[in-house]
């Protein structure tokens, strides 16, 4: 716990079973007291992997829901479990764990209610790896986005991430994609309703066994963030009205 509050780190897993242990690892359970990894419908060892490492939530899809229905999996059980801090952690070892501390502490003293773990601020990304046309798209959608969202972050595009429970209770993250954009889509519920972010310098790691989409993939991802980004400008000017921005509570 941290000061009374419960800390939870939610692992959307895919075939992860290579990158699992050394991820898990590396989770500072002096602060962390519950792990959640959500399988979807894995083609190799994640599960296995998950109960020899004495994973005790193991949530398991029997069918592919994507990245976005893996996250509403485990966010509803985080929340079930009474979760205060909930950290998402791609268990593919492309980020690094050892900076849960930091998110969390930033959570925990009340400064902000989200932390990204941002690829951009400093050299992390193409130091660690990024594909160039990757950076060019991150940076370009990033500056789009901040215009149409009117917000400034470093990038939209981390899979790091760490919420206070008051977040995930409010925005309406059931109304997301169950693909890729779920991400975006969540951080513009999370500035319409009001939420600050923080960003924390985060290295990044590209290498064979960690997660990454095809250039096919990444172009309906972008259209999808472009998509989004104009919702939350209609939406904030007065224009139009999406289910997305209605809160739960």
């Amino acid at each position: 716990m941290y000061k009374g509050k419960k800390v939870v780190a939610v692992l959307p897993a895919y075939n992860a079973g290579k990158t699992l242990e050394k991820t898990y690892l590396e989770i500072p359970f002096d602060i962390v007291d519950e792990v959640i990894l959500c399988d979807d419908a894995s083609k190799d060892n994640t599960v296995a992997k998950a109960k020899e490492l004495g994973i005790r939530h193991i949530i398991q899809h029997e069918q592919n829901k994507g990245y976005g229905g893996n996250q509403k999996s485990l966010y509803r059980k985080s929340l079930e479990l009474g979760g205060d801090i909930v950290i998402m952690l791609h268990p593919d070892y492309q980020y690094t764990p050892k900076l849960i501390p930091s998110m969390v502490n930033i959570i925990g003293e009340g400064l902000y209610p989200v932390v990204l773990g941002s690829r951009i601020l400093g050299k992390g990304a193409l130091k660690g790896g990024m594909p160039f046309y990757k950076y060019i798209a991150n940076r370009f959608l990033t500056f789009t986005q901040n215009l149409l969202i009117n917000y400034k972050l470093s990038e939209y595009h981390t899979g790091y991430r760490a919420f206070s429970k008051e977040v995930l209770e409010k925005i309406n993250f059931e109304e997301n994609s169950d693909d890729f954009v779920f991400d975006n889509e969540m951080l513009s519920q999370i500035v319409h309703a009001g939420f600050d972010i923080a960003e924390v310098t985060c290295p990044t790691k590209y290498f064979e066994e960690a997660s990454s989409i095809n250039f096919q993939r990444s172009a309906k991802y972008g259209m999808g963030v472009l998509r989004v980004s104009l919702m939350h400008f209609f939406q904030r000017v007065g224009l139009a009205s999406f289910n997305l921005y209605r809160t739960r509570n």
